[in-house]
């Protein structure tokens, strides 16, 4: 039905198309969200909150992009959850056809905010069509917990995820001369039984987290033990770390560098980047860990009724003269 209004009229059958503000394409977020400089902050940029309430969308709750649709009575949605509402305004129930609201696209091509990481250290103020792509590479965004023996959903910095790790998952730490793995198989024939105490350990003024578990390679069951780094991977790429397993006068040694813990722990593991060890080698049994020295010295092995090979971590930072943080 006309409006009898001949813009609106046009409005709802020729949808105009928005483009983003013509400098977006002039702002590689990825080659600067470390410059202070092109980030700066901005005290005299304030955007009130029934702005950016405005630019919520009232289904996900997330930022409004182009295209935002809106009913004929002006409510609000984004394209994202158009199809999940079936078309209509999830607000007052009316359809929501094709209509764009350029007012609020064009209102959003206006502004400047801080990124949601503020809290966390980020004091960069960015353009509107800008800010979610530097989100997604902001520096001090917060990491997921490491921890891979459950689907833990916190996030934080480092030293809180430190905290969280100690004592809400009772992991082990350690951060002196020596230190012990534990390992427990209640059934030395099942791999899928076996579980690995994470360990995280520090060394270099960093954090790292050993892992080493069980999974099926193909029909093979195998077990893998490698390194994160709790930080950046701009960061981890400093260290280099050495893994070795030996027994009954064998030997295997993996060297490589820590993966970040951006990357998820099944993300390292499908990708099998560690030392894979045969269930079956040398013997049934898997790895036991001893104790280390962080001066390289060699520390007794733990012992048990069945002789089982012993598993050993070097670790170095690649700009310094000499390695000090050996794991035994």
């Amino acid at each position: 039905m006309a409006s009898g209004n001949v813009f609106f009229d046009d409005m709802r059958t020729s949808p105009e198309v928005i483009d983003p503000p013509k400098n977006e394409d002039l702002v590689d977020v990825s080659e600067h969200v470390n410059d202070p400089i092109q980030f700066s902050p901005k005290s005299n940029i304030t955007v009130s909150s029934s702005v950016r309430e405005l630019l919520e969308c009232p289904v996900c709750l997330n930022a409004m992009y182009p295209p935002i649709h809106q009913c004929s009575n002006g409510h609000t949605l984004c394209s994202g959850c158009k199809p999940r509402v079936h078309n209509r305004c999830p607000t007052c129930r009316h359809e929501l056809g094709n209509i764009r609201c350029l007012a609020l696209e064009k209102v959003a091509a206006s502004l400047e905010l801080p990124c949601k990481y503020q809290n966390f250290g980020c004091v960069g103020i960015f353009p509107y069509y800008c800010k979610l792509k530097h989100e997604s590479l902001c520096p001090f965004r917060p990491f997921n917990c490491p921890y891979a023996g459950s689907e833990c959903t916190v996030v934080g910095d480092v030293p809180s995820l430190v905290a969280h790790l100690k004592d809400d998952h009772k992991v082990d730490m350690h951060s002196g001369s020596t230190f012990n793995h534990r390992y427990v198989k209640s059934n030395p024939h099942e791999v899928e039984n076996a579980t690995w105490m994470l360990t995280v350990f520090s060394c270099f003024g960093q954090y790292f987290c050993l892992h080493f578990e069980a999974f099926q390679l193909g029909m093979a069951p195998v077990y893998i033990a490698f390194l994160r780094f709790m930080g950046d991977d701009s960061e981890a790429k400093n260290y280099r770390y050495s893994l070795e397993v030996g027994a009954n006068g064998r030997k295997m040694v993996w060297q490589g560098v820590p993966r970040s813990i951006r990357d998820s722990h099944r993300k390292v593991r499908d990708s099998h980047d560690g030392l894979i060890i045969p269930a079956t080698w040398p013997s049934s049994s898997p790895a036991e860990i001893a104790r280390s020295s962080s001066s390289g010295s060699l520390g007794e092995s733990g012992r048990n009724s069945n002789p089982l090979p012993n598993l050993s971590l070097f670790l170095i930072h690649t700009h310094r003269a000499s390695p000090s943080c050996t794991v035994w």
